[in-house]
């Protein structure tokens, strides 16, 4: 056997591209599609941009109103509110198409997916190469969709290399190109490397991949302990071994609301737990599922997560059940919570066919 041959496929500005997709005059306008939250005006943040409005900063994750700003010059500038079941049905589309070539696939988002396909290029990067070239043409005639596709030994590279060319783009590291691939990359370019790891290596001038390969693993050792200095080590020479695994998307349910204040306050919380399950609950009984995976979701002040889950004995479709088990997770999360609570979210998963239906017709 040859050498592995991993694609990375991420599709461009995806939910922005989504929307540009529906409405094909929003492609010469600055578009943003925004997680409005539910205490009016323009609070919430941006889930994602179209290029023309990141020329002007704009990015995911910071305030609609910044954006707002930013835009202020542009009078055809849009705001969007996201569209999650919609996204979705075009994501399952495009994970279809790109399953049918791949050896083995591997699910990780809407917009992105791992694909080994080692067997049918027979190792081959120049067979591997025209196969990328397909998915995108196939992606592009049957969706209208652009993607960037990775193409390199191992998923690390891959993902690096599906960056490299946006929009609409494909690129190509055979082992032999790796090192005059990666070395001219600013750090930043490897996945896990954050802006506080930058700063550390910015202030031993180290600002390039080929720099940063200058260091030994026991210097790194002291700074970020044994794991992470084993990531970075290898990582700063493409070295990589992670399999691509059998993944397709999970099917599951999920509602997440805005608190109309921020709080850990037990009963203000289990006031909206509540709403929130009866609100799930009516979309499991539309859709004539089975449940037997309750999950719930933190987004904090900070913005940061936290997740809690239970796994149930049998699956039912209980209101009852899942209220039930809702509030247990809720009173274990508050037990050690220090930061207040802005987003509130209930999930269920592990889903079986209700009788009388026969497929999966929406996942979140």
């Amino acid at each position: 056997m040859g050498a592995r041959i991993v694609f990375h496929i991420d599709f461009d500005y995806f939910y922005a591209q989504c929307e540009e997709l529906r409405r094909p005059k929003l492609k010469t306008k600055p578009v943003s599609v925004c997680m409005f939250s539910d205490r009016g005006g323009d609070s919430g943040a941006i889930a994602t941009a179209n290029y023309t409005a990141r020329e002007f900063g704009v990015k995911s994750g910071i305030p609609i109103s910044f954006a707002r700003k930013m835009l202020k010059d542009r009078k055809d500038a849009i705001f969007l509110p996201a569209d999650f079941d919609y996204y979705s049905d075009i994501s399952e589309k495009a994970m279809s198409i790109m399953e049918e070539f791949a050896d083995i696939f591997e699910y990780v988002g809407r917009d992105e997916a791992y694909l080994d396909v080692t067997k049918r290029t027979d190792s081959d990067f120049g067979k591997a190469g025209y196969l990328a070239q397909q998915i995108k043409n196939a992606i592009k005639n049957k969706l209208k969709l652009g993607c960037s596709v990775g193409v390199s030994p191992n998923k690390l590279l891959s993902k690096i290399a599906s960056d490299h060319h946006k929009p609409d783009g494909l690129t190509i590291v055979p082992p032999e190109k790796i090192e005059a691939f990666l070395e001219p990359l600013k750090i930043r370019a490897i996945p896990g490397i954050g802006k506080k790891s930058e700063e550390y290596f910015s202030q031993m001038n180290i600002q390039t991949v080929g720099e940063l390969k200058k260091l030994d693993v026991f210097s790194l050792n002291r700074e970020f302990g044994r794991k992470t200095a084993s990531y970075i080590f290898n990582a700063a020479r493409g070295i990589s071994d992670e399999p691509v695994k059998e993944k397709k998307p999970s099917s599951q349910y999920s509602k997440i609301m805005t608190l109309k204040k921020d709080s850990k306050e037990y009963e203000f919380l289990l006031e909206n737990t509540i709403s929130l399950c009866c609100e799930l609950h009516e979309v499991i009984k539309k859709n004539g599922r089975l449940f037997r995976s309750v999950g719930m979701q933190f987004v904090q002040s900070d913005m940061s997560s936290k997740t809690k889950s239970r796994l149930l004995k049998n699956h039912t479709a209980s209101l009852g059940e899942l209220q039930k088990t809702a509030q247990q997770l809720l009173r274990e999360a508050l037990e050690d919570q220090t930061k207040t609570v802005r987003r509130l979210g209930v999930k269920v998963s592990e889903l079986s066919e209700g009788k009388g239906q026969s497929d999966i017709t929406s996942y979140f």
